[in-house]
């Protein structure tokens, strides 16, 4: 089930420091980001075994989930907001705002066989 975690950050009057340390609960191999996106919707799909953190470094996203028993929805509106998504968590993205930018970090390297498009039969 996908879970929102605060990521730390240290603040002074030099600005914002968030780091990535000791709360993701994977090795990275593959980082990506997406931006420039218009009202389109991104995802729709869930893993056979990939985990994500999703992190909306500027700007906001909406992103809804459905691991086949609880449906949610998370608004990363902050760059110290990070989600993590199971592989059995189905995933869209969308309501990105102009400026944008959704960095996710993926436990395994790109692999189409690891991709599940359809959503759970009894949430179409």
């Amino acid at each position: 089930m996908a879970e929102l975690i605060n990521l730390k950050t240290f603040t002074d009057k030099r600005g914002n420091l968030t780091v990535i340390e000791k709360v993701i609960p994977f090795d990275i191999r593959r980082i990506f980001y997406i931006y420039g996106v218009d009202d389109s919707v991104r995802g729709g799909h869930r893993h056979k075994t990939t985990v994500q953190a999703a992190i909306c470094l500027v700007g906001k996203c909406t992103i809804h989930n459905d691991n086949s028993k609880v449906q949610q929805e998370f608004i990363l509106d902050s760059p110290d907001k990070c989600l993590l998504i199971a592989p059995e968590d189905w995933h869209k993205m969308y309501d990105f705002s102009e400026d944008a930018i959704l960095m996710v970090l993926a436990s395994e390297f790109f692999d189409p066989d690891d991709y599940i498009y359809e959503p759970y039969h009894d949430r179409i």
